[in-house]
C-alpha cells in the first residue's frame, strides 16, 4: 500500500539518519576539541539544550572528558570506549573517529 493510499502525503516522508545526534556531538568535538557548545548544536541541528546534555551523557559513558582551560572547555575524547549496541561491542569509538575525521584516534 503507497504512502498516498494510507492517508499520508506521498511528499512527507520521515527523515532519519545513519548515526545519532550523541555520533554527531562526539565527531564534532573531536574534530575541534574547543568547540563550543552553542556551534555543536547548530552544526548538528539540535538546540543547545540538547547539545549539553549529550555531552554531559558522553561524560558519563566515559567517552568524553572536559576541562575548564580559561573561558572554555576543552574536550578529550576516549577513543577506547566501545560502541554501546551488543552489535558493534566489538569496535572502538576510535574506529568511527577514524573513519569520519580521517586522523587515528587510538
Amino acid at each position: 500500500m503507497s504512502l498516498a493510499a494510507q492517508g499520508r502525503p506521498s511528499h512527507a516522508v520521515k527523515q532519519w539518519t545513519f548515526l545519532t545526534n550523541h555520533a554527531h556531538v562526539l565527531l564534532a568535538i573531536a574534530r575541534e576539541p574547543t568547540v563550543r557548545l552553542r556551534d555543536v548544536a547548530d552544526a548538528v541541528g539540535i538546540t543547545e539544550r540538547a547539545a549539553q546534555a549529550i555531552v554531559a551523557d558522553l561524560e558519563t559513558g566515559g567517552y568524553l572528558h572536559r576541562e575548564r582551560v580559561g573561558r572554555r572547555n576543552q574536550y578529550t575524547v576516549n577513543p577506547t570506549g566501545r560502541f554501546r549496541h551488543p552489535a558493534e561491542a566489538d569496535h572502538s569509538i576510535g574506529d568511527l573517529l577514524n573513519l569520519f575525521t580521517g586522523t587515528s584516534q587510538t
